[in-house]
């Protein structure tokens, strides 16, 4: 489940779980005919009542995720689980042709701060990426930080960053475990140790430092409060609720207790707030949203004049304002105000009326993604049909052009200020790793539009021929008739005969795009003979805001709709077939792969649902769960919404004596976003009440969260478990290469 403000310095968390393949002769496999014995999980008395509906909630101890009767039913469940999925003999050839294709050098498109650029590198089974700094771009590289070398296990990561104008000083955010709770630290990058600074309990923050390095904002809440259980002191935060998300600013070389409050809403719990320094260094721009709605308000404050009262800018959540540079007093903004697919405006806060406001981009045809300045150019980069389009608009004659890209697929980048002449940005897609690419813009002037040239910086290495597969772009009409696109990658000469092993994966909300990307098990899964659909579904945000609001609150099913629509079309175009197409999705996607198969069990050859969002009644009651409400609704404060959620809550439509297919749930201990309880919940209504013999597993990892910072190692032995558990099911053979 992604929740981030909206700020610059809080990157969207896009799906981070690399895919694996399985291979497997059919004939090595065990049989699959007798049904598996489960731990047995008790049931209690509980029944909530919804606007005059009794709901029974027979595992709800099962939310007490620290109890000791909880914990023995997660070790007897992964016992159950591993020595299933131990059955495949080719496990291990799977998971070493997986480290294999993973083997490669990655790079992150380098940022600039001074004369210093600053990257990621991986140099290709490390756990964690190492981030390096340069002086120039032809510098030698320089260690900044290893996050290898932070726990044994790899499962302390990097989750933020920020770095001071000059290049000189970096706060950084580590989290532990995957948790979202983060802790910051200073660093100066020259000596490369760390300053006696430390910030606790920050969540959902960027950092955002002063011009004159003296100190950074950033945000939190309130500190957990503590619970006392059998003699032990445990903090109560992977499970209780955060609110009133609080703006602060760090002093350095003075104690966190000393920070002062900059900005809160006490009069609105559920606002989430966010900080952004302007590159002049004369703003502090303030973003607050609602939950996880793309819609914000801005409140920006005068850092030079602290006498000038704070400019209520924008006030009610009604559009996205997304601050893009500001010149003096005159700022720019991508806005979806009138304009559901964006556009570019400038306003002066000197005469910050509506009336007063200036269309700079007009609204296109394709959703406006994001918009930076360098050159004096606005580098527009759209949505057209889920890829990348990139247009050069002059800022003052609005003169444009495209720029050309190496193919279909992802660019990402284009960072800098508005004074740089040049800038990095990546190129990814199904079968192709990022490739980092330099846009020198030139020469500019106020009329004209700069030489743009774009050349190749760093390309990986791969093992293997990319040539050997093809992607291509088909759309098919939902059942409301609506035309949905779907991506299908494979390799040439696929046979349409209806025996593909076919993976469907999706999304569908939050207004997240899913655009083509890469990772090595795409290219394991199309070396096996299987085909990758990714369905781009209503409640993204490929289409813009109005295709996201036809997938969320009382329009939620037309995203399963779309799902559903996607492999029928599959099925009835002899890509697949039922018992040879599986379905996959992460969090909100975990909810889909859920509601899908629960709603049409007939359909699918096998599920695999990663961490998702299944009981729908009470998903607000934990961490950051109220957030979702934008998207979801309330099932416990709205009578509508709660009809509209009961009727595919996944755990609240298992049906006693179904026969469901093959179902791989997986989730982690430590995730305080989508709380654990859910999966637990999910698998053990599932178990009890699906007829034969087909399996329903939960693989629940230790020590990791909702995905993000999962070290290297953990995700192959995860996608292996998940393919190994595919090719079973889904009776594959084929060999490796």
């Amino acid at each position: 489940m992604n929740f981030q403000p909206r700020a610059k310095l809080n990157p969207t968390l896009k799906r981070t779980l690399l895919m694996c393949a399985a291979t497997l002769l059919p004939s090595s496999l065990p049989a699959q005919n007798t049904p598996l014995v489960y731990p047995v999980a008790h049931k209690v008395e509980q029944v909530d009542a919804y606007f005059g509906t009794h709901v029974a909630d027979p595992y709800r101890w099962m939310e007490n995720v620290d109890a000791p009767e909880v914990k023995t039913w997660v070790d007897a469940e992964n016992t159950v689980t591993h020595a299933w999925l131990g059955q495949v003999p080719q496990r291990e050839a799977m998971r070493k042709r997986l480290m294999q294709l993973t083997d490669y050098e990655r790079f992150s498109a380098p940022t600039k701060q001074g004369n210093r650029f600053f990257y990621s590198h991986n140099t290709g089974l490390q756990n964690q990426a190492v981030l390096f700094w340069q002086e120039g771009l032809d510098g030698t590289p320089h260690v900044l930080i290893d996050p290898n070398t932070l726990s044994a296990d790899g499962t302390v990561a990097l989750n933020g960053l920020s770095i001071t104008d000059d290049g000189t000083l970096m706060a950084y955010a580590l989290a532990d475990a995957g948790s979202d709770w983060v802790k910051w630290h200073v660093r100066d990058i020259t000596t490369g140790k760390d300053l006696p600074d430390v910030v606790e309990w920050s969540k959902f923050s960027g950092a955002a430092w002063l011009n004159d390095k003296s100190g950074f904002f950033y945000e939190g809440y309130e500190r957990p409060s503590q619970i006392v259980k059998d003699g032990i002191t445990r903090e109560s935060s992977l499970k209780a609720a955060n609110y009133f998300h609080k703006i602060y600013f760090h002093k350095l070389g003075t104690p966190q207790s000393e920070d002062p409050l900059v900005f809160e809403r006490p009069d609105d719990k559920e606002l989430n707030v966010g900080a952004s320094v302007t590159h002049d260094g004369h703003y502090l721009v303030i973003y607050q949203t609602r939950g996880t709605s793309p819609n914000n308000q801005i409140t920006i404050l005068n850092l030079k004049d602290k006498s000038v009262a704070p400019l209520k800018l924008v006030t009610t959540e009604e559009a996205v304002f997304d601050p893009i540079d500001n010149d003096g007093s005159f700022f720019w903004f991508r806005t979806t105000l009138e304009a559901p697919n964006g556009k570019v405006i400038g306003v002066d806060l000197a005469h910050p009326a509506r009336a007063d406001w200036k269309i700079i981009i007009p609204e296109s045809k394709n959703p406006l993604d994001s918009v930076s300045m360098l050159a004096d150019t606005l580098i527009a980069q759209y949505l057209s049909d889920a890829q990348s389009h990139i247009e050069l608009w002059n800022r003052q004659d609005h003169t444009h052009r495209t720029l050309d890209l190496p193919a279909i697929g992802t660019a990402a980048g284009f960072g800098g200020k508005r004074t740089d002449t040049e800038t990095f940005f990546t190129f990814t897609n199904f079968t192709t790793p990022a490739t980092v690419y330099r846009l020198d813009l030139g020469t500019t002037t106020t009329t004209d539009l700069p030489t743009a040239h774009t050349t190749l910086y760093r390309q990986p290495q791969l093992a293997y021929d990319p040539t050997r597969f093809e992607t291509k772009q088909v759309f098919f009409p939902s059942k409301d008739g609506t035309r949905v696109p779907i991506f299908l990658t494979y390799k040439k000469g696929l046979k349409l005969d209806g025996q593909n092993p076919t993976l469907l994966y999706g999304y569908g909300g939050f207004n997240i795009s899913l655009q083509p990307q890469f990772a090595p098990a795409y290219v394991l899964w199309m070396e096996m003979g299987g085909v990758y659909a990714q369905a781009t579904l209503r409640g993204g945000g490929e289409y813009g805001e109005q295709w996201h609001q036809a997938g969320m609150k009382l329009h939620k099913q037309n995203v399963f709709d779309d799902f559903i629509g996607a492999a029928e079309w599959l099925i009835a175009n002899k890509y697949t077939s039922t018992p040879r197409l599986a379905i996959q999705g992460g969090s909100n996607g975990g909810l889909l792969v859920g509601a899908c198969e629960l709603q049409r069990p007939d359909l699918f050859g096998a599920a695999i649902a990663q961490v998702g969002v299944m009981d729908m009644l009470r998903f607000d009651k934990f961490t950051i769960g109220w957030a979702w409400k934008a998207d979801y609704g309330s099932p416990s404060e709205n009578e509508a919404e709660f009809h509209a959620i009961y009727k595919y809550s996944p755990l609240h439509n298992i049906k006693p004596g179904t026969a469901y297919p093959p179902t791989l749930i997986t989730t982690a201990d430590h995730d305080d976003r989508v709380f654990p309880a859910h999966s637990f919940k999910y698998a053990a209504t599932l178990q009890a009440a699906s007829a034969g013999p087909n399996p329903i597993l939960i693989r629940i990892e230790t020590r990791a969260g909702h995905g993000g910072g999962m070290p290297l190692s953990k995700r192959v032995e995860l996608t292996t478990d998940e393919y190994a558990f595919l090719a079973r099911t889904l009776h594959m053979h084929f060999d490796l290469p």
